[in-house]
């Protein structure tokens, strides 16, 4: 089977290793660069820790387990998964509240939940430093995080080991279908013709599955779909895990560098920012000034460090659950998702599946995107 992969982020790429591992002829066309939507601006947290619905948060249950049979693969390379959790912690009455019912809600799922006593954190982090009258956080030690850009180079990599053809910059500006098949057209002018096409193409797939009368509605201008992210210079201090804090979510990027993010900050959050830090696009600057204050408060070894911002846009269906499914009659698959770094691996083998072998994958069947029409 001929089979074209449109887009080389992380979900086209898990789909290409999955499609050459199934013995299937795989080509991959990249519009710009792989990983230049939302695989190359994201936090990167692999979780299912506030997924609804349970058939979403089960398909992120899995996703999780898919990482961690990647990860036990010997592959050469440098290492992309690293699986040590995430430390949780409340700032007042209300998000108490929350995390308690959200903790107890995770538990009765059979998600690994742990509530643990302040001295048990700076165990598990020594330099972390809680609020003064927190006395405890929650540990989800089954959670993770990975580094997008080299996970996007090993799945990339053996996808091209075992024969696939990537071709970028190669924007598909055109696909159509007929009984033999399915063509793309290329903006060099160019065509592709292929037995089967596999849409990956993220925030800008609804214009590419449009043609074939299939709808993805997908949230990619409003404000919900703008993400700002800080990365930091190499900083002196210890952090292993993903931190979720009142105020500012951090995990290490690799090289003592840190990746920071204040949900409040982004555009959809606005309205309880700081004065001064809720400019939005074009105002970055003032961002990474206050990213960089709140890192200071739950890392001091880590301040006064260069921070520097950029906006990424996520992948948001309306309903926001995934999309995987056949935009028609057998020719053209589509998918589309948020939690794009838990579910690639997942949907990558599931799609593989669908497409080369025809085998219905019953954890997919809630997230067709016949769902829209």
């Amino acid at each position: 089977m001929r089979v074209a992969v449109i887009g080389a982020g992380l979900i086209g790429a898990a789909v290409a290793r999955e499609l050459t591992l199934l013995g299937a002829e795989t080509s991959v066309f990249e519009a710009g660069r792989p990983g230049r939507g939302a695989s190359g601006t994201t936090f990167a947290w692999v979780n299912s820790h506030n997924k609804a619905p349970r058939a979403y948060h089960d398909l992120n249950v899995a996703g999780m387990e898919a990482h961690r049979e990647l990860d036990r693969l010997p592959a050469p390379g440098p290492r992309w998964y690293f699986g040590y959790g995430n430390i949780e912690w409340a700032g007042g009455a209300a998000q108490a509240e929350w995390l308690a019912s959200a903790t107890a809600r995770l538990g009765a799922a059979g998600y690994r939940t742990e509530s643990v006593p302040a001295a048990r954190v700076r165990d598990l982090e020594p330099d972390v430093v809680l609020p003064a009258g927190t006395d405890h956080a929650v540990f989800f030690p089954g959670e993770a995080y990975v580094l997008p850009a080299l996970l996007l180079g090993r799945l990339l990599g053996e996808a091209t080991d075992r024969g696939a053809r990537l071709a970028w910059p190669a924007p598909v500006l055109e696909t159509s279908v007929s009984t033999r098949g399915v063509r793309l057209r290329l903006g060099d002018g160019t065509e592709h013709e292929a037995d089967v096409a596999i849409c990956c193409a993220g925030r800008w797939t609804s214009e590419l599955v449009a043609p074939l009368g299939c709808t993805v509605p997908l949230d990619s201008q409003g404000p919900r779909a703008v993400g700002y992210l800080g990365y930091t210079d190499p900083v002196p201090v210890r952090l292993r895990r993903v931190l979720m804090t009142p105020r500012l979510n951090v995990r290490p990027d690799g090289g003592g560098r840190l990746l920071l993010h204040g949900l409040d900050l982004d555009p959809a959050g606005r309205s309880g920012s700081p004065d001064g830090a809720d400019a939005g696009a074009g105002n970055e600057t003032l961002i990474a000034a206050e990213l960089g204050r709140r890192l200071a408060e739950v890392l001091p070894g880590a301040r006064d460090v260069r921070v520097t911002v950029r906006a990424g846009r996520r992948v948001l269906p309306a309903d926001g659950a995934s999309v995987a499914g056949w935009a028609d009659d057998g020719r053209v698959y589509v998918i589309a998702t948020h939690s794009g770094v838990t579910l690639a691996p997942l949907l990558g083998r599931l799609a593989a599946l669908e497409v080369v072998r025809d085998s219905v994958q019953e954890m997919l069947r809630p997230f067709r995107p016949q769902r829209f029409s």
